[in-house]
């Protein structure tokens, strides 16, 4: 939990320095994430212990230059490295797109349902509820989830909606019985 706090000042930090400096952050974190993601040798000298800050560095260094990274960005991964808290950075990655979404007026969130996808125009009904609510646009993934009988389970963001049968069952169950 600690750690998810840590990386969501970094994220506002490094949009506010990408802000300042014209820089899209999250576009160049995105690229970045999938060079890492793509190398399991580069993953592993960033992330495991047992390499030390210069080799980090001068590994990162590379591959700043050839993902052609901005000062700002390399910059920030440097001290991330310096700072040996370069182990939260697919947090932060994962807090600036939050960030960089709402900005946008995008919010992402997920479905969850019994069945192996979900009726389009149930999703379209929930799109339209979730605009309306909120005033951002949703991007809604769905799960299939087996706990739930039948209807939906909508997380967005701190918003959560459960029109599950289950949901609906427990309720009346309380209600008769008390709390």
């Amino acid at each position: 939990m600690r750690e998810l706090a840590v990386a969501k000042v970094y994220a506002k930090s490094f949009l506010e320095l990408g802000d300042e400096q014209k820089v899209k952050i999250a576009d160049e974190l995105t690229h970045l994430t999938v060079a890492i993601n793509s190398s399991n040798d580069l993953e592993n000298v960033l992330f495991l212990e047992v390499f030390t800050q210069e080799e980090k560095k001068a590994v990162f260094n590379d591959l700043a230059q050839k993902l052609n990274l901005s000062v700002v960005t390399t910059e920030a991964v440097k001290f991330l490295i310096d700072e040996k808290r370069i182990g939260i950075l697919p947090l932060i990655f994962k807090e600036i797109i939050v960030i960089d979404d709402e900005r946008k007026g995008f919010i992402k969130g997920t479905i969850e349902g019994n069945g192996e996808e979900i009726d389009p125009a149930y999703k379209t009904r929930i799109d339209n509820f979730i605009k309306a609510k909120l005033g951002k646009i949703p991007h809604l993934d769905y799960a299939q989830n087996s706990n739930i009988s039948a209807g939906y389970k909508i997380t967005v963001g701190d918003l959560q909606l459960d029109a599950s049968l289950d949901n609906q069952l427990e309720q009346f169950k309380q209600s008769i019985i008390g709390d």
